[in-house]
Parts: C-alpha cells; sequence; structure tokens
C-alpha cells in the first residue's frame, strides 16, 4: 500500500511517497515545495508518481493550504487526511490543557521521536527540539506523556525584530562566537545562545522531574546550525515528522483492523 506522506510548514510543504504505511517502510520518492509554488505539484513532481493508496499529513499553515493540497492531490482517486492532536495516538499521551489546540507538527514530531528513542533501548525521558521558523523544546516523560513544551522565535525571526526595533541595525548573519567582537557575531552568537539556554532550562526540568537523563532529539531545517552549540549532546534526526506519520498511520490500521 504506497502511502503519501505531508508536511506543510510555515515556509515550505514537504512530501514522500513511501512503499507501506509503516514504519521502516522503504522510501519512493521525496521532495519540497515553497508554500507559493504548491499549484504546481500536480503537473510537476507529483505527475509521474505512482497513485498512493492512502494519504496522511500535518499542516500548521492553515486551511486554505489544505484545500490547495487536495486541489493538486485530485490527480489520484486518494482522499487527503489530516492529523488533529488529540488527548492520546500512537502510544503518546497529550498533557497540553487543550489538547486539540497543540500543533500538528509538534504531536507528529513527538511520535516520531519517542518510537525512535524506544526503538533504540528502553524508555527515558526525552527532549525534543525542532528547530525553523520557530523553535519547539516538548518535554515527554518516561511514560510517554507529553509534559508541556516551549515555543521560540527561530534565528530568522529574532534578527528580523532587532533590525525592525533597532535603529541602524542592518548586518550580514555572523558566525557563533564564544566572545563575539562584531555586531554580526554578536547577533548569530546571541540567537543560539538564547535557543540553546532555553533548551538547557527545559532539559534540567525534565530530568528534576524524571529523576533521570532524559534522550535528546533534535529536528528541523536549521537543526545542524544549532547542534554545536548545545550543552548536551543531541542526535540530530531529520524527518522525524515522516516518521511520526507513519507511526500514525500504523498505529491507526491495527486499531481498524481490531475493530
Amino acid at each position: 500500500m504506497t502511502f503519501l506522506a505531508i508536511d506543510v510548514g510555515n515556509t515550505r510543504l514537504k512530501w514522500a511517497l513511501f512503499d507501506a504505511s509503516r514504519p521502516g517502510a522503504n522510501l519512493l520518492a521525496h521532495g519540497a515545495e515553497f508554500l507559493d509554488h504548491i499549484d504546481r505539484l500536480a503537473e510537476g513532481p507529483w505527475a509521474s508518481l505512482p497513485a498512493p493508496e492512502r494519504m496522511l499529513g500535518c499542516v500548521v499553515a492553515g486551511d486554505a493550504v489544505k484545500r490547495r493540497v487536495a486541489e493538486q492531490m485530485e490527480l489520484w482517486d486518494v482522499a487527503s487526511q489530516w492529523v488533529v492532536p488529540s488527548t492520546q495516538e500512537a502510544g503518546l499521551v497529550n498533557g497540553y490543557d487543550h489538547p486539540s489546540r497543540l500543533g500538528a507538527d509538534r504531536w507528529v514530531a513527538m511520535i516520531g521521536a519517542r518510537h525512535r528513542m524506544l526503538a533504540q533501548g528502553p524508555a527515558r525521558p526525552l527532549v525534543l527540539v525542532m528547530v525553523g521558523t520557530a523553535v519547539t523544546v516538548e518535554a515527554i516523560d518516561t511514560d510517554g506523556r507529553f509534559l508541556g513544551g516551549l515555543i521560540l522565535p527561530g534565528h530568522g525571526i529574532m534578527l528580523r525584530a532587532l533590525e525592525t526595533g533597532t535603529a541602524g541595525l542592518h548586518v550580514p548573519t555572523g558566525e557563533v562566537r564564544p566572545f563575539p567582537s562584531n555586531t554580526s557575531d554578536a547577533l548569530t552568537s546571541g540567537g543560539t545562545y538564547a535557543i540553546a539556554g532555553a533548551v538547557e532550562r527545559m532539559y534540567q526540568h525534565l530530568k528534576d522531574h524524571c529523576g533521570m537523563e532524559p534522550a535528546c532529539m533534535m529536528t528541523g531545517g536549521a537543526g545542524w546550525k544549532m547542534a554545536p552549540s548545545m550543552t548536551r549532546p543531541f542526535e540530530l534526526v531529520e524527518q522525524l515528522i515522516f516518521d511520526g506519520l507513519l507511526e500514525i498511520a500504523a498505529s491507526r490500521s491495527r486499531t481498524t483492523v481490531a475493530l
């Protein structure tokens, strides 16, 4: 059963076609489009794909983008389905005050990260960092309960805010330095260490809460920039959202069969 996984972020749509809707499925094709170019998918990269038998996606960009994706999928006889965070799914319990208000990308990535961690060894607490347009820092306890998380501006938002609010401050991106000695490096280092400090605080909170050292994972397009500056060693995983979508699809299939 070919399976199409779609991750719609704030700036890009990423897609992957697998040969089955289960963890470990073989990747057949993948790609990415900026949101402005979604309308090219059906006549472009999707035109030569074998028809998926099932689709599941997560989106943070709103209903208008969902409709545009559904229009592109009309070349196949497959319904578009989107993850909505719930109180529990695929072994993860949602501790958000209002579970459905949690970002779908955060929920799906946490499910992917939790199962990846369990495949590597015994259950541990888990800190998950997603570095993109915004940065999120999630805390999951040993039993698979999402306790809560942080939302921070990403590097680009931080720099634009400083340029807007500070007279004459407009410089190219610099390097991360222990002691920045020019404005470009000061800006880049300040943003990087602000994110790293927030992650370290969440790490300490989770360690104190669970009484053991958490596992640490990082994902997102800018994760490779942050990883070298973290206090703790982080496993950098490229496509946790696709991993999570495969886990959710498999879990839902098992539930349907059981019923």
